[in-house]
């Protein structure tokens, strides 16, 4: 930010805007690790609030999905098998699960990555694909760990402490798999919502 401001009048509008946008993906990211750990504090302590509802995963999803492919542009599939229920959650904190784990698909893999939204019984079953390494078996449940990172590419290490810590707020499960895709499959499942309460 300094250099762009002691340099203003010497750059074009093309400089300015790369500068300033990648300013904006560093505050941006910044932010979300704050948000993170602030997360990771209120979980630790039981006080995570939420404001939980009926929520339509598909359009939520689908959301999620545009605003990943607008920080960078990724083939994400997404495949629903039939209109699942909804679910009683908290929209930001489903939104903040979803968002958390295709970062990580994208950043541990390469495209394709999948999403595939079914239901079993009374849960709705949200899996991400990967086409990264994987995460062997042996290793599966250090990685909900705070602070725990392949050592490969970056992340703070809070991301799948926090989606177990959310998705088990809401009365789910987070589960590793192997991915048909030849990465990992993190599968997520949510109690649908029933109107009979």
């Amino acid at each position: 930010m300094q250099a762009l401001l002691n340099r203003w009048d010497r750059l074009n509008d093309e400089q300015k805007k790369l500068m300033l946008t990648t300013v904006h993906a560093d505050s941006d990211r910044l932010s979300r690790l704050i948000t993170e750990l602030l997360d990771v504090a209120r979980l630790d302590t039981g006080r995570l609030s939420m404001h939980q509802r009926p929520c339509d995963v598909p359009v939520l999803v689908g959301r999620v999905i545009e605003s990943v492919r607008a920080g960078a542009p990724h083939d994400i599939d997404l495949r629903t098998a039939e209109p699942p229920p909804a679910i009683w959650a908290d929209p930001d904190k489903f939104t903040q699960v979803l968002t958390n784990l295709l970062e990580n698909a994208i950043r541990h893999g390469s495209d394709p990555v999948c999403v595939n939204v079914e239901v079993q019984g009374e849960l709705v079953v949200v899996r991400v694909d990967d086409s990264g390494d994987g995460i062997p078996p042996e290793i599966r449940r250090r990685a909900f760990t705070k602070f725990w990172t392949t050592g490969q590419r970056g992340g703070s290490g809070l991301g799948l402490y926090l989606v177990n810590g959310l998705v088990k707020a809401h009365g789910g499960t987070v589960t590793i798999d192997d991915s048909p895709l030849g990465g990992a499959a993190i599968v997520t499942t949510w109690p649908a919502f029933a109107a009979d309460g």
